[in-house]
């Protein structure tokens, strides 16, 4: 009986063997074969298709990472656009009504986020408005002064800088003149780079907690979700100091 060779290969390579060349077993391992191809097939389709609700699914607002918690939402929506908060390296103006002595016209807030005024000594002005910080004079000045009229103008911002990291254009410290969202500060810095994993970004911040201490909390900044404006986050307002973190893409 005359014998050949058959290499069976589905997706991997299946065993080769010397087998009869007979037309009966060469149907019969034909069949089995064609079996074997279909539960391939049905296989991979399955797999398919799970991957591609899988992809749909990642794509689609708020169904990726884990669930926000309420302090983290909270965080990310605290920074006001109307509000623009001292810190250090700021000039400010502080004039104090018929009190020529008290006024102050080019103060710059100190690194530890103060200043100093006649009379009433060191300030803690950092993280206030102009508005508060302007009362908050006034109640101290009460003590030599009947009803003092205080006033605070900000006549250099040096400030508010935000930094972005990662996959962007041109990564870096970028110290701002005015309030910036997450989109407007990769604008900034260039916009994203081919390779930019632009779903998992996050905004790392320094806040001080109940007890004083300070912590990092990390704000997750899911780009179609800043753009369509449908999740939990926002395109919301950064504080100074906030680092924006843009991902390299997982091939």
């Amino acid at each position: 009986m005359a014998y050949g060779w058959l290499v069976a290969q589905v997706g991997i390579k299946d065993s080769i063997g010397v087998i009869p060349t007979s037309t009966g077993v060469s149907h019969a391992i034909a069949s089995k074969n064609d079996r074997i191809v279909k539960v391939h097939k049905f296989g991979l389709t399955r797999i398919l298709s799970v991957v591609l609700v899988v992809g749909v699914l990642s794509s689609l607002p708020g169904c990726t990472g884990p669930p926000l918690s309420p302090d983290v939402i909270a965080e990310a929506n605290s920074a006001n656009q109307k509000q623009f908060l001292l810190g250090p390296e700021d000039v400010l103006e502080i004039r104090v009504w018929r009190s020529e002595d008290l006024t102050q016209k080019d103060l710059v807030v100190r690194p530890d986020g103060k200043i100093a005024m006649p009379l009433i000594g060191d300030v803690d002005v950092s993280g206030r408005t102009a508005s508060e910080v302007a009362a908050q004079i006034a109640g101290m000045l009460k003590v030599y002064k009947e009803n003092p009229s205080v006033s605070v103008k900000v006549k250099e911002v040096n400030s508010y800088h935000v930094y972005v990291l990662g996959d962007v254009a041109k990564p870096g410290k970028y110290q701002l003149k005015s309030l910036a969202t997450v989109l407007q500060a990769i604008a900034v810095a260039g916009g994203f780079t081919p390779y930019a994993a632009k779903n998992h970004m996050q905004v790392r911040r320094t806040v001080v907690g109940q007890d004083g201490q300070s912590k990092q909390l990390r704000i997750p900044a899911r780009y179609d979700d800043l753009v369509s404006g449908d999740g939990q986050i926002q395109d919301f307002v950064l504080k100074a100091g906030d680092v924006v973190v843009v991902p390299n893409r997982a091939w």
